[in-house]
């Protein structure tokens, strides 16, 4: 079976959304951890977390819309992920979301792994994925070292 580029376009575009969703999902659980700590915490935790999951989140979703209008591919829309429960507590919504980042890392670090972007020859979609990834690249470390304060 032959692969074609329109193949090859759809499945960077499926991959761009799965990453996407992640970050979303992220986003949402940073949401519910910030509303369990205190103000200080809160600060770090926006300034050195959400805000640059929420910048790779946007990028994510401009990337995906960028590239799909390029090639003429239907796009679609990104729906907020659904509220985690509050028991889970903030270590466990910084654990979830750090997980939800992880897994859009990979997928992306995936995708370039495959050289379908290049393939695809589209240089702006690869420029769109670096940036993503260098964005997120901090999180795992940050977070980690926001949970060791929490409850001193």
């Amino acid at each position: 079976m032959a692969y074609t580029t329109a193949d090859a376009r759809a499945q960077v575009l499926d991959s761009v959304a799965e990453a996407a969703d992640e970050l979303g999902e992220a986003l949402t659980a940073l949401s519910g951890a910030y509303e369990g700590v205190d103000e200080q915490t809160g600060e770090r935790l926006e300034e050195e977390i959400f805000r640059p999951v929420q910048i790779a989140y946007g990028r994510a979703k401009r990337t995906y819309a960028e590239f799909a209008a390029r090639h003429e591919l239907p796009g679609r829309s990104f729906e907020s992920a659904a509220p985690w429960a509050p028991a889970t507590g903030v270590r466990g919504l910084l654990d979830g979301a750090l997980a939800a980042v992880q897994r859009a890392d990979g997928t992306l670090a995936t995708l370039q792994d495959s050289m379908l972007p290049i393939e695809v020859g589209d240089p702006p979609l690869r420029a769109g994925l670096e940036q993503i990834r260098e964005l997120i690249g901090e999180v795992g470390p940050r977070t980690r070292a926001l949970e060791r304060t929490l409850g001193r």
